[in-house]
């Protein structure tokens, strides 16, 4: 016969079932959001064989399993999740950059604009000019006009700008008659503060080189004499004058002394895009002669980049207001290239 175990035996025997299942029951009240470290292991969600089939035990380590998959997986795409710069608190303290060149351009365009700006140019201006000599005579004139700058010290500069006319011309000494050639060559020399208030300005001497390959296209005459620069600029205009005052002090005595003065009021706006609209005078009164020659210059201009380098380009007229007796007269074209080296 089979001994009966006594009450208390019974009563431990049917608790032991639910003792080995607390496990599971805690582990599948768990929050979803549970450290990895606090995370029991699979020992400890898996029931004893004792109390589970060996199906159950296979459907509740897949499941677990499972669960530890899509964890990882959910864990590994917040690392790998690109941060987004739109939104991020450094992209908003960086300020936006400015255009490709956009500052830059304003800005030499507003060196050019000045005579005597720390800006290395190479200009090269044709002029065409009409009705010259007995009135069918024409001049064509090429005139190289560098600029170079010059550090003196941390408070001076020295601005060289030197005009070196290249010249043919047709009917103008007399019918069926032509002369090409170099004229005479202009030199001024400017010594400029480095900033001055409220108005940029310049002084120095400028020379008359007689270097003319014909007599028909200079003075042969050497001169000497002061050139003076005053100009403002503010808000995209600039609006200044350049004069000078020549007299001769060497040269043939067959030819005319030199005594002239020359004035070049000029007026411009420069856009942000480099653009330039100018108006100027030349002109030039001849004390020996006693006739002022005076043009008038509208210009228009943009400046461009070839890779890095900065060229501007120009067109305008050149309309004659007044001239000596076989000047030239009424307008003409005016044409103007200008390679500018800014320093690095």
């Amino acid at each position: 016969m089979v001994q009966l175990l006594p009450n208390k035996y019974i009563l431990l025997l049917l608790f032991i079932p639910l003792l080995f299942a607390m496990p599971v029951y805690a582990q599948d009240n768990q929050p979803a959001t549970q450290s990895k470290a606090n995370r029991p292991r699979k020992s400890a969600v898996i029931a004893p064989t004792a109390s589970l089939t060996k199906r159950e035990q296979k459907k509740q380590l897949a499941l677990v399993k499972n669960k530890l998959i899509a964890e990882k997986e959910k864990a590994w795409a917040k690392e790998l999740k690109p941060v987004s710069t739109a939104n991020s608190p450094d992209a908003e303290q960086q300020p936006a950059a400015p255009a490709a060149g956009g500052d830059d351009t304003a800005e030499l365009a507003k060196k050019l604009a000045n005579p005597v700006a720390s800006l290395i140019s190479v200009p090269l201006q044709s002029n065409f000019d009409v009705r010259m000599g007995a009135g069918n005579g024409w001049r064509y004139t090429l005139n190289v006009q560098p600029v170079y700058p010059i550090a003196l010290s941390p408070k001076w500069n020295l601005i060289s700008r030197t005009i070196i006319p290249i010249i043919h011309q047709g009917n103008v000494t007399g019918p069926n008659t032509s002369q090409s050639g170099l004229g005479d060559i202009t030199q001024s020399l400017f010594f400029s503060p480095n900033k001055s208030e409220p108005f940029i300005w310049a002084v120095g001497p400028v020379f008359l080189i007689p270097t003319a390959t014909n007599a028909n296209l200079g003075t042969q005459k050497f001169g000497i004499g002061p050139t003076v620069l005053v100009l403002k600029q503010q808000h995209g205009w600039t609006v200044g004058i350049l004069a000078n005052h020549i007299w001769s002090v060497a040269g043939k005595s067959s030819r005319a002394a030199v005594n002239s003065t020359f004035l070049q009021p000029f007026l411009s706006y420069s856009t942000k895009d480099g653009w330039t609209y100018a108006i100027n005078t030349e002109s030039t009164y001849d004390w020996t002669g006693n006739a002022w020659a005076v043009p008038i210059n509208p210009l228009v201009s943009k400046l461009v980049r070839f890779g890095k380098q900065p060229v501007s380009f120009g067109g305008g007229v050149k309309c004659w207001v007044t001239t000596p007796s076989g000047g030239p007269e009424t307008c003409s074209v005016r044409i103007v290239i200008t390679a500018l080296f800014p320093k690095k």
